[in-house]
């Protein structure tokens, strides 16, 4: 039997997710300054939801799209990314069709 590989677009499936989205961030930089010195900005092209920007000298969190798959505080070399899951009830809801 032949394998058949269907080519998956990431933008599609994501697409499915809904979020309730909490007023408060689950994720917070712990020192800007570290941030402003850090060379790599892992955290800028890790997160699969481009959460994290570097903007106007610092970073900013956009928590409201967060996957909530903890990337960014494994991939950051600074240990700054203070991480939390969502308080129950917000956060990501994943649809898998």
């Amino acid at each position: 039997m032949e394998d058949i590989k269907v080519k998956v677009n990431i933008d599609d499936k994501l697409y499915l997710n809904t979020y309730n989205v909490d007023s408060v961030s689950h994720l917070d930089i712990k020192d800007q300054s570290i941030c402003e010195n850090c060379n790599e900005k892992t955290c800028t092209f890790i997160c699969p939801a481009y959460v994290y920007e570097f903007k106007d000298g610092h970073i900013t969190v956009g928590y409201e799209g967060c996957l909530e798959c903890g990337a960014c505080r494994i991939a950051c070399s600074y240990d700054n990314i203070d991480w939390n899951f969502p308080r129950g009830g917000f956060g990501i809801q994943f649809r898998l069709a």
